[in-house]
């Protein structure tokens, strides 16, 4: 039940403006929005320069209308570029957060010059700093304009009093305590 029969509208933003919300009507298959699909639409606008997001979603009618969308792509004809938008998530009113629309960022590498070595950037960051939070642990922040803690506990609670007298110190901006 990943496929819809509800109407899917688009708008797809770039450096120049927006095509405004647009129907997909025509598929190149005979019966378009089906699980497994890959469906394909020729959306004619005026050259919008590169693309930077997107907003997709569906009306809600007709019985069985959520959908899941794993992504979109959009070939430039006029750049011969490629625009990918991953989504990977249900456009339904009974799944996930609900919602039947998505806005969606470009993913492409192409398309943001230095995507790459930000990742990279990214991934190292995580890889130095994902012992904070680990099982267990607790985040604290310290707050200059109180001069107390704010604490993120394990179980969700938050602390955000201020608390002075912390036994963890007040030293340092951010770190763990067990």
């Amino acid at each position: 039940n990943a496929g819809t029969v509800a109407d899917i509208y688009i708008s797809v933003y770039g450096e120049r403006g927006d095509t405004g919300s647009r129907q997909l009507l025509r598929s190149q298959k005979s019966k378009k929005f089906l699980k497994g699909q890959t469906d394909i639409f020729a959306v004619e606008a005026v050259h919008l320069g590169h693309l930077y997001k997107i907003v997709i979603g569906h009306n809600g009618l007709g019985s069985g209308n959520g959908w899941f969308l794993d992504k979109v792509v959009i070939k430039d004809p006029t750049t011969d570029l490629d625009y990918t938008f991953l989504c990977h998530r249900w456009l339904d009113h009974g799944q996930d957060d609900g919602s039947i629309a998505r806005e969606l960022i470009v993913t492409d590498a192409s398309t943001f010059p230095g995507r790459q070595e930000l990742e990279l950037k990214i991934e190292e960051t995580w890889a130095a700093e994902k012992w904070k939070f680990q099982r267990g642990n607790a985040l604290q922040f310290y707050n200059k304009l109180t001069r107390g803690f704010i604490c993120l506990s394990p179980d969700s609670r938050v602390d955000a009093l201020g608390d002075k007298k912390n036994k963890y110190g007040k030293v340092f901006f951010m770190w763990m305590c067990a």
